[in-house]
């Protein structure tokens, strides 16, 4: 035990000494003495803890119990998401919905589509009547930061765009001076269209309409000189319009749109569920991995990454809070991204869009997955 020893008891011993080294000690002042009281704090080294945040896990976990997913779609976009004659849904985003219900069931049909419209598409998945949003919905910074979501990378690269009949005689947005244009409300088509047009000078009357539906009713009707939304979508609605042939799309883009999912704010192990299921579309396609071939090519496979994506080496999904094989089980079910796109836009499609910026990086395109390691 370590022993303390006042100060009197010091100032005692100091003035023995003095004494006898010849110096006589002066009388002690009167003095005050300040209990000093020292705390010993033991730290002990140990690894440092990971502490998971709120929210963390809690929709995977309303998922499973549920027993599948909720996924907020389009059902008016024919090749995007849209009931085919069948009473089906169908699109590259409904696609993309099957996929992340491959991932966490290993079972696609495990998911409940939500139809849901321009207006209320964020407020559905604020409030949690939807797991996910993936509706054709363009990533932006105030979506980004006022809406309560994070969008998950970008499934397809579009722009805006302009159609107008065949036979109008109109070639450039400033042909459209003193015209009337369809528009979406509740979109970014809405907001760019009245950039643009502003930006160039042109006097236009917007017709504004709740949903797809009865905004290409109205220009189909002529009630409208031109109607305006995502090129992908201008392709997609002209497909079902009375004559296709008797309309035409501008040679013009009048925005960034990039399109792709949205989960709420602060889960991020669901945003990471719903982004690596994207990369495994992507990743799918770089490494020549398809629903086909896939049984062959785990069976055969040398390459570490392919192995680690497969589930066949380390633990990639158990950090996801998947099994190993959530990417097999996408790839096997779904399909990879080249296969979800020609299924849905490809050139034996009528909704046929050239892939464009939609190819892999490896083809002069955008799409590019980080590592699965």
């Amino acid at each position: 035990m370590r022993k303390s020893y006042s100060i009197l008891a010091i100032g005692a011993i100091l003035a023995i000494v003095l004494t006898a080294c010849g110096t006589a000690a002066p009388a002690p002042a009167p003095e005050t003495v300040t209990k000093v009281e020292t705390v010993v704090v033991e730290v002990t080294s140990s690894a440092p803890v990971v502490v998971a945040p709120t929210g963390y896990g809690v929709t995977l976990k309303a998922v499973m119990e549920r027993g599948n997913l909720i996924c907020g779609v389009n059902s008016q976009v024919p090749g995007f998401g849209y009931v085919d004659a069948n009473g089906n849904f169908a699109g590259i985003d409904v696609d993309y919905c099957r996929a992340l219900a491959a991932a966490i069931f290993g079972d696609p049909t495990k998911v409940e589509f939500r139809p849901v419209t321009a207006a209320e598409r964020f407020t559905a998945l604020q409030s949690g009547e939807i797991d996910i949003l993936s509706r054709n919905t363009t990533w932006s910074l105030v979506r980004d930061t006022e809406l309560g979501g994070n969008f998950v990378h970008t499934t397809f690269y579009d722009g805006q765009g302009m159609m107008v009949p065949k036979d109008s005689g109109i070639a450039t947005l400033q042909d459209l001076e003193g015209g009337t244009v369809c528009v979406q409300t509740g979109t970014t088509t809405e907001l760019n269209l009245a950039d643009v047009m502003a930006s160039l000078g042109v006097t236009y009357t917007p017709a504004v309409f709740e949903d797809a539906d009865a905004t290409f009713a109205a220009y189909a009707e002529g009630r409208c000189d031109a109607v305006t939304t995502d090129k992908s979508g201008l392709v997609s609605r002209r497909s079902v319009l009375p004559d296709p042939a008797n309309h035409v799309i501008l040679d013009v883009t009048m925005s960034k749109e990039p399109l792709g999912p949205m989960v709420r704010h602060g889960d991020d192990q669901w945003f990471d569920i719903a982004q690596w299921t994207v990369f495994a579309l992507f990743s799918g396609e770089e490494f020549g991995i398809t629903s086909a071939n896939v049984d062959d090519m785990r069976a055969s496979a040398t390459a570490p990454e392919v192995r680690r994506m497969l589930g066949l080496e380390g633990d990639l999904g158990l950090k996801l809070g998947l099994t190993n094989d959530f990417a097999y089980n996408v790839i096997k079910m779904v399909g990879n991204y080249e296969e979800v796109y020609n299924r849905n836009l490809g050139p034996d499609t009528p909704t046929y869009i050239p892939r464009g910026y939609n190819s892999l990086y490896t083809d002069g395109g955008l799409l590019y997955s980080p590592p699965f390691r």
